[in-house]
C-alpha cells in the first residue's frame, strides 16, 4: 500500500548519533527489505540481542503509551515487539524493538486469511480498562490535515466528487469516531504480518506507524488488509502472490460486518487511498482507487 507520512531511516546516522548522545553501543547489521513506515534498520545490541529501528510519528510519551499496550498483549500471547528504546533525535521520535522471527509472506492463501482472522479475534475488549488510547478519527465529514485530505478528491475529478459525497453522507448518517473497546492495527498489511516457513504467524509489526495502534473495532484491520491486497494484485508487480482463496475467504468475513460500520469503515480507507494516490500517483492508479472505493458503498 502507499507509505505514509513518516521521515525515510538514514540508519547509519541514526545509529551514530544514538551511540554518541546514548552510549548504548548499537552496531547496525543492515536495513529491512519490508517497510510500510519510513523503513527499518536491523541492529544489535552490546548483549548480541536483535533489534529493529525505525522512526516513529508522534512524542516519546505517545510510543511509551503504545509499548504499554503491546506488553498487554504479549502477557495474553499476541506476538507483537517489545520496545527496547523510545528515544528523541534531532526532533524525531526514535524506537528501537525486539526483532521478531518470521518474514511477510511471499504467497497469501485462504489459510493466511484464516490465521489472520484467528489472531485479530484475539484483540477483543483488550482495551476496556484503556482509554487513554484513542478511538479514531474516520475523517468522513472533515478531512485529515496529512491523510485523508478531502481537498484532493474535490479538485479531481466528477468521479472523486461523488465518493467524497458519499462518504460525507455516511459521516452525517453514522458520525466520524470509530467506536469499541478492542486493539486495532490501522495499517494491518502483508508487509507489517510475520509468518514462519508453515504459515503460523511469527509477529505483528509497525504498530508506531502515523497508521498504528488504536481503540475500536478490530475487524477494521481486515478492511485495510482487503484495500492493500487489491492494491498489491492489480498495481505493484513486486506483491505477494495473492490466492483466489484468500479473497474470497476475506470477503465472507466483510460481509459478516454489519453493514452501518462496514461502509464507514470501507469510506475511509477509501478516503485514504485515493487520496493519496490522487497525490502520489497517475491516472491509472487512480481509476483503480475509485472504481475499488464505491465497490461497497451503498
Amino acid at each position: 500500500m502507499a507509505g505514509m507520512a513518516v521521515p525515510r531511516l538514514n540508519a547509519e546516522r541514526l545509529v551514530g548519533q544514538l551511540n554518541a548522545e546514548k552510549s548504548i553501543g548499537l552496531t547496525l547489521l543492515g536495513l529491512a527489505e519490508q517497510g510500510e513506515s519510513g523503513g527499518a534498520g536491523y541492529v544489535r545490541w552490546p548483549d548480541g540481542r536483535p533489534g529493529v529501528l525505525t522512526v516513529a510519528s508522534g512524542t516519546p510519551d505517545r510510543l511509551l503509551q503504545t509499548g504499554r499496550i503491546l506488553d498487554l498483549m504479549r502477557s495474553v500471547d499476541i506476538p507483537v515487539p517489545r520496545y527496547q528504546l523510545v528515544t528523541a533525535v534531532d526532533g524525531h521520535t526514535v524506537v528501537v524493538q525486539e526483532r521478531l522471527p518470521g518474514q511477510p509472506a511471499r504467497r497469501i492463501t485462504g489459510g493466511t486469511i484464516e490465521a489472520v482472522e484467528d489472531l485479530t479475534r484475539r484483540f477483543t475488549g483488550l482495551l476496556a480498562e484503556h482509554p487513554e488510547t484513542a478511538n479514531p478519527d474516520l475523517h468522513l465529514r472533515i478531512g485529515g490535515r496529512i491523510l485523508c485530505r478531502h481537498d484532493s478528491l474535490a479538485g479531481y475529478d466528477d468521479r472523486s466528487r461523488r465518493l467524497l459525497a458519499q462518504i460525507r453522507a455516511l459521516g452525517e448518517m453514522h458520525g466520524d469516531r470509530m467506536t469499541g473497546d478492542d486493539v486495532v492495527h490501522l495499517d494491518l498489511t502483508p508487509g507489517n504480518i510475520l509468518v514462519d516457513a508453515s504459515g503460523e504467524i511469527t509477529g505483528v509489526v509497525d504498530w508506531h506507524g502515523y497508521n498504528g495502534l488504536a481503540r475500536g473495532d478490530r475487524r477494521f484491520g481486515l478492511v485495510t488488509l482487503r484495500f492493500d491486497l487489491a492494491w498489491g494484485i492489480a498495481l505493484d508487480p513486486q506483491y505477494p502472490r495473492v490466492d483466489p482463496a484468500a479473497i474470497r475467504r476475506l470477503d465472507r468475513a466483510l460481509d459478516a460486518i454489519p453493514p452501518s460500520a462496514l461502509h464507514r469503515y470501507w469510506a475511509h480507507m477509501g478516503l485514504r487511498m485515493v487520496d493519496w494516490t490522487i497525490r502520489h500517483h497517475g491516472p491509472a492508479d487512480i481509476d483503480h482507487q475509485l472504481a475499488f472505493a464505491a465497490a461497497r458503498l451503498p
